[in-house]
Order: C-alpha cells, then sequence, then structure tokens
C-alpha cells in the first residue's frame, strides 16, 4: 500500500490548539461497521453504546513535562531537548531540533543553571546527553519542564506562561499513573471522574501501561508503509487486567480499546494462558489495512493526521473506504481534529 493512499486534506482551522472548555465536553462521531451508519452524538452520549457491556481497556500512563529549554554553555545559543529513554542512570535519549549540528562535549544548562548536560553523541535521529551530576530529574522536571506538545499545537513565547497550566492539567488524562509517556493517549483525555463513574453501570474498566513515544508520532517517510518500521514502546499488563482480558475472549465479550496505544498492546499478546505475575514487554506492532485484529472489538479514537501510523490502523479497523467517508463528514460537520481534538467510536 502506498503512503499517498492515506493522505486527505484537512481545512488548517480544524486543528484544535486548545482542549474544550470542560473537559468531556467534545463531539463524537459514531461509525457502526455492521451497518456501515455513521452518527453524530456528544461524548457524554458514549454509555449509552455499550449496550454490550465490554471490557473497556485504558492506557494509565503519565506523561512527564520533558521537554527541557536552555542555552549552550559557551554560545549562549538557544537549545530545546525532549527527554526519550533514559540508557543509563543520567544518560538520556533525546530528540533535538538540528542534532546534526552539536557536537560531543558541548554542555547545554537549563533551568537558569540548575540542570546542566553534556552532548555525546547522535544515535540516529536521537541525541544523546549526559546529565553532569545524577538530579532529582522528575522533580527538575515538574519545576523547568513543559508539557511535550505535539509540532501542530502552537503556543507563542507570550502566551506559553498562561496556557502551561491548563496543558499540564489537560493534557493528561485523569486516571493517569505510571510517568513515562512523552505523549498523551490522546482517546483518555475525554473522560472525566464523573464518566468512569458512570461506567461501572455499562462496562468493566481495566487498565495497562504503554509509555508512549517516538513511536507513536514518528512520521513515516517510506511511499510503500509496509517497509516502515515502527520504533519499539514499552508496555505493561497487570495480571488482573491480563486475566480479565483471557476471560473476555473465552466468554466471547467484546474488548474495547480505548485508544490506539492500547489497540497496539492487546493486538501484540495472546491472552491466550493465565497469568499469575504481570507481563511486561516492547511492541514495535505496526497495525495497517489488511491486518487482522485478534483482540480489539470496539475503539474509540481521536482524529488523526494524514499518513499517520494512527490514522492507518484507524483504517484497518474500520476499512480505509468506510472511515475515509467519515472523516469527510467530520470535515464537513466542522469536528476538531487531533490531540485536543472530538473523539471517534468505531464499533
Amino acid at each position: 500500500m502506498k503512503l499517498s493512499d492515506f493522505d486527505f486534506h484537512l481545512p488548517p482551522e480544524l486543528i484544535a490548539q486548545t482542549p474544550s472548555p470542560k473537559r468531556g465536553e467534545s463531539r463524537l462521531l459514531v461509525l457502526d461497521r455492521s451497518s456501515q451508519t455513521i452518527e453524530h452524538a456528544s461524548f457524554s452520549a458514549l454509555p449509552h453504546y455499550l449496550t454490550d457491556h465490554p471490557v473497556m481497556v485504558f492506557n494509565d500512563t503519565r506523561v512527564l513535562p520533558a521537554k527541557l529549554e536552555g542555552t549552550l554553555r559557551d554560545q549562549g545559543k538557544a537549545v530545546e531537548i525532549l527527554l526519550v529513554k533514559e540508557e543509563l542512570p543520567g544518560t538520556w535519549q533525546v530528540l533535538m531540533k538540528d542534532l546534526k549540528k552539536y557536537k560531543p562535549g558541548q554542555k547545554m544548562v537549563f533551568g537558569g543553571g540548575t540542570l546542566e548536560a553534556e552532548f555525546v553523541e547522535r544515535q540516529n535521529d536521537l541525541g544523546l546527553i549526559r546529565f553532569s551530576s545524577n538530579p532529582d530529574l522528575e522533580h527538575q522536571l515538574e519545576t523547568f519542564g513543559k508539557m511535550p506538545l505535539p509540532h501542530y499545537i502552537h503556543r507563542s513565547p507570550d502566551d506559553g506562561a498562561d496556557m502551561d497550566p491548563l496543558d499540564r492539567e489537560r493534557y493528561q488524562t485523569v486516571f493517569a499513573k505510571q510517568p513515562g509517556a512523552i505523549a498523551a493517549p490522546t482517546a483518555g483525555l475525554h473522560f472525566t471522574n464523573a464518566m468512569l463513574g458512570q461506567l461501572s453501570e455499562c462496562a468493566e474498566v481495566v487498565y495497562l501501561t504503554l509509555h508512549v513515544g517516538p513511536g507513536t508520532f514518528q512520521p513515516v517517510r517510506v511511499e510503500q508503509i509496509q517497509r516502515h518500521h515502527m520504533k519499539a514502546e514499552f508496555y505493561h499488563i497487570p495480571a488482573d487486567t491480563w486475566n480479565t482480558l483471557r476471560q473476555a475472549k473465552n466468554h466471547e465479550r467484546n474488548i474495547m480499546a480505548v485508544g490506539t496505544t492500547v489497540t497496539r498492546v492487546l493486538e501484540s499478546e495472546d491472552f491466550c494462558r493465565e497469568e499469575d505475575s504481570d507481563v511486561s514487554g516492547w511492541t514495535d506492532r505496526f497495525i495497517y489495512p489488511g491486518q487482522t485484529f485478534r483482540h480489539t472489538d470496539h475503539l474509540l479514537t481521536n482524529f488523526h493526521l494524514p499518513k499517520s501510523t494512527l490514522y492507518m490502523l484507524a483504517c484497518a479497523f474500520a476499512g480505509p473506504s468506510y472511515l475515509k467517508q467519515a472523516y469527510e463528514e467530520a470535515i464537513q460537520a466542522r469536528y476538531r481534529f487531533f490531540s485536543y481534538g472530538d473523539a471517534m467510536l468505531i464499533l
């Protein structure tokens, strides 16, 4: 399949730059694959569609304020890094703009000089940096770090300070628990604590963790999409969640994935055996049309970027033509797109 098959035009004004005024006030586009119908609803109506009492699986990863802005110590030039993965204590893989310009040994400072790091080397499209001491990095990030918003959400220097508290609250799910993500599992952003309470009447809720990293949002750069390789991301499935999913499969009970990250974890395991302990691993599962879904019966997701692996996964689940029709209808109805946008339920 060609990358161009997954392109579409999106008016830029439909890219949501801020969250809805209140969490949970998004719109919901409902696709029923059996009838090939498309229905417009509000997100608060979600429980109405859970007539089969499914097992709903949420990703409880917590987004780190992992973006650090600072300067090169000797030159004073601005530098921005996004922490991706700790390779060794105090040594991190990072995403950096203009990576080729940095040389081993260059020093950079963050937080007004409170935090110092040294550039070690390039590792393909990532940089490796080493902090000069082993700081309490979690505390430093909470103090100096910024939320790693996607590139299509624009924050000017003038509004950044005012928007950061809002982004720290709303670019995080209310059930976020396990720190480690550098992007939010956006399908979960719509849920309030009140709605989670309501779900107990129409679904069984379980949690797993996938720490969202570059693998989820890295662009596809090859025309033949089958040649694309996703970066592996860490996941963790509690034993209780595993066994609930196993029982659901054994009793032919439907499973709803809340988000594409959950879907990739579900489709990376078999859930055939009973587990007495938690299950952890790394997945580089890339799902595109033509593949089958073994453990995902319903999907709740946001509206995704053209040519993205997330859009390809949704196409695989709904069917490319049906999803394209739904996106066209959403654009015509002025739905809000991407991370801070509206939601889609595919039954």
